[in-house]
């Protein structure tokens, strides 16, 4: 286990655009005291080595809870990485096939994880440009390596990079107003309170909502969202976390934003000890980024076109001038959501990251 969470440490060594994840977090993904997705997920880690030395890693994962839902029988793989060798990147991926397929398994997709919030998806495009927290990074010969081994398109999720504008554009706030003043929604955010009382519970709700169509998605346990909530709370700033109500106090819209973490994270080089906590801190604290990652947003079917995204823009605007952010990114969106791709269109987004779900018949 040390080699496989410490494997990408020397594959992206002398990589600036790398982010790297915290190892805890990659041990803990295997730990069922700490992994409520492993009571429905069979998982699988391999280790790839050129004689006594790493150079690749893969897991392998059979989401039996997701399977039932989407009606097929795949074995996914995730957190891949793998030095630029042929006979690597095949033995990898060969070990996940056979391993799913000697468990009834008829086809494989990734990278993916055990849920919609692990990172997923290949980059396979915009290498020279700096990872996110929330997302993949990888070196620009892994597509090259799944095209060689007959693995085609499943699913592109894309980012955008938005300006954040001096002023809310007119035709927002039009929106932002009639939706207080015809529909009676408010924004409001959490308190520490709320979230430990039951309110992020409802949060998740809204998100199992939301996301139940997409690609892939399975919606989340109780025991999972009482994981993800003990997690972030400490890291996330509850004023970039806007909630939309609706007159009855019902979470009908939520936005998920986060000052970036990326040049912590670099520095920690995925370690909290001895000093990768301080860089957090600090990150955290005092010496915040000038960009957010603006990692989700979630309205209720039934609210969707009534101003609920008029309404977090309008809020978030004075509190990112506040914080002296300048862009945003937002997470990756499916490139064939219309609708969550064209809420950006009035700041003028710039399309970044692509990247790939693959997939293949056993």
């Amino acid at each position: 286990m040390d080699d496989f969470v410490r494997l990408p440490s020397r594959l992206y060594r002398d990589c600036p655009q790398y982010v790297p994840d915290m190892e805890r977090d990659i041990r803990d993904m295997f730990d069922p005291r700490k992994n409520a997705g492993l009571e429905f997920c069979e998982v699988q880690p391999f280790v790839a080595y050129y004689w006594s030395t790493p150079v690749g890693r893969i897991v392998g994962i059979i989401n039996h809870r997701a399977n039932r839902k989407w009606e097929r029988r795949c074995v996914c793989f995730g957190l891949i990485e793998f030095i630029d060798h042929s006979e690597v990147s095949q033995a990898l991926l060969s070990a996940v096939e056979q391993w799913g397929y000697q468990r009834g398994m008829d086809c494989i997709q990734g990278p993916l994880g055990i849920t919609d919030f692990d990172k997923e998806g290949m980059l396979v495009e915009d290498f020279d440009l700096v990872g996110a927290m929330t997302s993949i990074y990888n070196h620009a010969y892994y597509p090259q390596h799944m095209e060689a081994l007959g693995y085609q398109k499943a699913a592109d999720w894309i980012q955008f990079r938005l300006q954040v504008p001096e002023q809310l554009p007119a035709r927002f706030e039009r929106v932002a107003q009639l939706s207080k003043e015809m529909f009676g929604l408010r924004v409001r955010t959490m308190t520490r309170k709320d979230v430990r009382g039951g309110y992020a519970q409802q949060a998740f709700d809204l998100f199992n909502q939301c996301y139940s169509q997409l690609f892939g998605f399975t919606e989340f346990t109780p025991e999972q969202t009482e994981e993800f909530i003990r997690q972030y709370q400490p890291l996330v700033d509850l004023r970039l976390v806007p909630v939309v109500e609706n007159k009855e106090g019902e979470i009908v819209g939520i936005a998920v934003t986060m000052v970036s973490l990326v040049e912590a994270l670099q520095k920690s080089h995925g370690r909290l000890w001895p000093l990768g906590w301080w860089h957090l801190l600090k990150a955290l604290k005092w010496q915040r980024a000038d960009h957010v990652e603006m990692l989700l947003v979630a309205v209720r079917p039934d609210y969707q076109g009534l101003g609920v995204n008029a309404l977090f823009f309008e809020y978030l605007l004075p509190v990112y001038h506040e914080y002296g952010i300048r862009w945003a990114e937002t997470g990756p969106q499916l490139e064939d959501n219309i609708k969550a791709l064209s809420q950006w269109k009035a700041f003028s987004p710039e399309t970044v990251k692509r990247r790939r779900c693959y997939e293949k018949k056993l």
